[in-house]
């Protein structure tokens, strides 16, 4: 949010330079993220003075180019070679100085440098509108008017308007910050608090609620307000002014507005935004000769109903939409945008001015479902003082009234159904100073609460009783209140305690964060990056019942907790994609959120892989080679193997999975630990991610279950390992999990692994079956296993293969 000075010390009587100001404002939590010199020319002018041409005679080496002597009102005259058709002598003009830096209406800035021109001298230049920025004309240079006084800046002449401008980073619960006057609230309250004497004051601008309102009232051609859906509208204050005349805004109304990035565009429109920009309220106006049967109404959209909106959009409403209408027609997207036929324009002469206080989840769902995002819904969406609307539609009419005293302002209506009082809160000071962590005397508590706006009603020993403001609606418990406190007080002022007592509890079992790091420098080792996402996603992208939604989300795109890290990560995959870095293996911990059928909520701690493009880059000895299911295979089971010493679990495969292409599920103790696979390609198609994605999502908190609670020791085996190959013809539909059971259930003793070193489908293979060639590792604990048992086995495991999968046994 952009804040002016000049227009902040409206309201804040203070001389502090913008660098200290600065520092006050970021203190009290509204971070100046920078301050930024403006000037309503840029450049400012600098080094322009106005300058009398005493004399102007052709060049001798040039036709179209002529020799002038300049009075800029210095110690000397300055020669100059001017190029414009109509320079003469006795002109006054405005004169560009060695050393001025020049910011044309087009191209890029130049300085003045002394220079020959054609042989002849020119110290400096005598320039047209065009060249410093004021116009577009290059027709000749700028001819002032006779009487202007030699030697005067031309930043004068011309009324330079010079600024600083904060950006500040307002977070989302300090809607009461979102204007200069709320800006200043906080900066005097900073000021008087860290002064040894009140040295600032709050001051209110134009008039007071209705208090010296010197506007002329008629009850006549009244336009009357009907509230609908009060739920939706908290209040509504409204009244029609007559007689205005839609023109270009004062000078200082345009600076203001300029300074803070807003286009100036006319005076009607320009005093609604000024009013919204220093109250933080609002304002619409509405072209009251085309509102029909003379009725405002506020109300929720009809089925299929439609507006066309300022930018020319006819938009289909929803019924949750709420709308200001007239008796036929719809006006205006209440708080977001106004409609095309509504508006004020040039030959407007009667306009309804709107100040309301909209339900804030309203605003906000109809702003997101249309993609309309306006400095007036950016408000209504944090939540406006239902109290401001009274005072800052007067303000308004206050100041068109300076611009024409002959305007007529009908009665004001104010439809206000449930009066807001200001909140009552208990505050503890035992309870301050315990979540401070460090004592702050009872004084100084009360100092800040009072210079923050909240009045203390009752003040007993431990307990006050405070009034809380209407405009801070972010304040609901003590611990708020503690915040304002520390905020002001300086978080840096909070000692460090010289020791800090810290249980210590033995516990047999590895910590969940030693074990996480564990895991962390194996993949980082393993050519692996770890990124960290927001646990927000949108709901474009996972929405099901069980999807957990934000209720006031301050974007479309992140408007629910995630059910899964997979499309965050395929996020950081398009990005990395788009910048040329393709291959790619990233990892995640973090958490997804989910809700029950019950509605009850819950977090699953997950650790999840993303590969993808090239194993290896490009090298003089070796090929690149895409990375596939079973290059994250082989990276999922080292992580089970390393954290749980088991490399035997069930495999369980994925058919129909609405993520994966192809896929596949570990379980160990009938607890599903991993799913990995293929992403489909229809899921990665919204990120346009070039290429095969392969995920793994682990549940984090199984898998730690699995792990050993004591360290087991075997000693390793002095006896042989035997290795014994199978070949089978089996169904093209059996998967080598099934066999791998299937053996492990036929010999429980003497067989420690089993593997498949090869696949084959085509010729010599009956349609609808495949060779599966099989090893087999056979070892016993105690002797050296004999041909004959080893005979035994493998006819075990023959006959098993034949019954339970139907297998046919290749000769060699």
């Amino acid at each position: 949010m952009k804040i002016s000075y000049n227009w902040l010390k409206k309201y804040a009587t203070t001389e502090l330079p913008p660098s200290e100001v600065g520092k006050l404002l970021t203190g009290s939590g509204l971070e100046v993220e920078h301050i930024e010199p403006f000037e309503s020319i840029k450049g400012g002018l600098i080094g322009l003075v106005v300058g009398e041409v005493k004399t102007c005679i052709k060049h001798p080496n040039a036709d179209k180019l002529s020799l002038t002597t300049v009075d800029v009102g210095g110690e000397k005259i300055l020669n100059i070679v001017c190029g414009a058709p109509n320079v003469a002598a006795g002109q006054k003009v405005v004169v560009a100085t060695e050393g001025a830096t020049l910011y044309p209406a087009e191209g890029e800035p130049f300085t003045i440098k002394k220079s020959k021109i054609r042989g002849e001298a020119s110290e400096g230049m005598i320039c047209a509108e065009d060249e410093i920025g004021l116009g577009s004309s290059h027709a000749g240079i700028m001819v002032l008017p006779p009487d202007t006084k030699i030697g005067l800046p031309a930043s004068e002449y011309f009324q330079i308007y010079s600024d600083s401008v904060f950006e500040i980073g307002v977070t989302p619960n300090r809607a009461d910050a979102l204007s200069h006057f709320g800006v200043a609230r906080d900066l005097v309250a900073a000021i008087n608090i860290h002064s040894n004497s009140n040295v600032a004051t709050l001051r209110l601008q134009g008039v007071l609620a209705s208090a010296g309102w010197k506007a002329k009232q008629t009850n006549s051609n009244e336009i009357l307000i009907r509230v609908e859906n009060p739920e939706a509208c908290k209040r509504y204050t409204g009244a029609e002014i007559r007689g205005i005349e839609v023109k270009e805004s004062p000078q200082w109304l345009k600076n203001y507005l300029s300074a803070i990035g807003l286009r100036p565009i006319n005076n009607i429109v320009d005093i609604t935004n000024f009013v919204m920009f220093e109250t933080g309220q609002p304002l619409h106006a509405f072209d009251a000769d085309k509102i029909k049967g003379n009725r405002v109404v506020v109300r929720k959209a009809k089925p299929d109903e439609t507006i066309i909106t300022l930018d020319g959009t006819e938009r289909k409403l929803k019924v949750e939409d709420l709308l200001i209408c007239d008796e036929a027609n719809a006006m205006c997207i209440a708080g977001v945008y106004g409609g095309k036929d509504s508006g004020v324009t040039e030959s407007t002469k009667n306009i309804f001015l709107e100040s309301a206080c909209f339900d804030a989840v309203h605003i906000r769902r109809t702003a997101r479902s249309h993609g309309l995002h306006t400095d007036a819904s950016f408000r209504f969406e944090r939540g406006t003082n239902v109290s401001a609307t009274e005072y800052a539609l007067i303000r308004a009419i206050d100041l068109m009234q300076e611009e024409n005293s002959k305007i007529v302002v009908s009665k004001i209506q104010d439809v206000y159904p449930v009066k807001v009082e200001e909140g009552k809160l208990e505050f503890s000071l035992i309870y301050a100073n315990k979540l401070a962590g460090h004592f702050i005397p009872a004084e100084k508590m009360a100092e800040i609460i009072e210079a923050t706006g909240i009045r203390i009603l009752e003040k007993g020993q431990d307990k006050w009783l405070l009034s809380i403001p209407t405009y801070r609606m972010d304040i609901t418990c003590q611990a708020d209140i503690v915040e304002e406190i520390l905020r002001f007080y300086g978080y840096n002022n909070i000692p460090i305690p010289g020791k800090l007592a810290v249980p210590l509890v033995h516990s047999g079992q590895k910590k969940p964060d030693e074990i996480i790091g564990k895991i962390s420098n194996f993949l980082s080792a393993s050519g692996f990056s770890e990124i960290m996402n927001t646990s927000l996603s949108s709901s474009k992208f996972e929405e099901n019942p069980g999807t957990v939604k934000i209720a006031n989300p301050l974007s479309i795109d992140l408007d629910i907790l995630r059910g899964t890290l997979l499309f965050n990560g395929l996020t950081n995959i398009a990005l990395n994609q788009n910048n040329k870095r393709p291959d790619l293996k990233l990892y995640e911990f973090g958490r997804s959120y989910h809700k029950d059928t019950k509605g009850k909520y819950k977090e699953v701690e997950h650790l999840s892989l993303w590969i993808c493009g090239n194993k290896s880059e490009l090298n003089w000895n070796s090929k690149s080679m895409p990375v596939d299911i079973y290059t994250l295979k082989s990276k999922v089971c080292a992580i089970i193997e390393k954290l749980t010493g088991i490399s035997d679990f069930t495999e369980i495969y994925l058919g129909d999975d609405p993520v994966f292409a192809m896929g596949t599920g570990l379980s160990m103790k009938s607890n599903e630990i991993v799913r990995f696979g293929l992403i489909r390609q229809n899921t990665i198609k919204d990120w346009e991610i070039k290429g095969d994605v392969f995920f793994a999502e682990f549940n984090w908190k199984v898998l730690l279950q699995q792990i050993p609670k004591g360290l087991e020791v075997k000693e390793i085996n002095r006896f042989p390992a035997v290795t014994r190959d199978l070949a089978l013809i089996i169904d093209k539909g059996t998967s080598f999990a099934m066999l791998k059971d299937i053996a492990g259930k036929a010999e429980r003793e003497l067989l420690q692994d089993v593997s498949v070193f090869d696949v084959y489908e085509g010729k010599g293979v009956e349609t609808g079956k495949k060779s599966y060639a099989l090893r087999f590792i056979l070892q016993d604990e105690t002797k050296t296993l004999s041909d004959k048992e080893i005979d035994r086995v493998m006819e075990k495991l023959t006959k098993a293969f034949t019954e339970k999968a139907g297998a046919i046994i290749r000769s060699a």
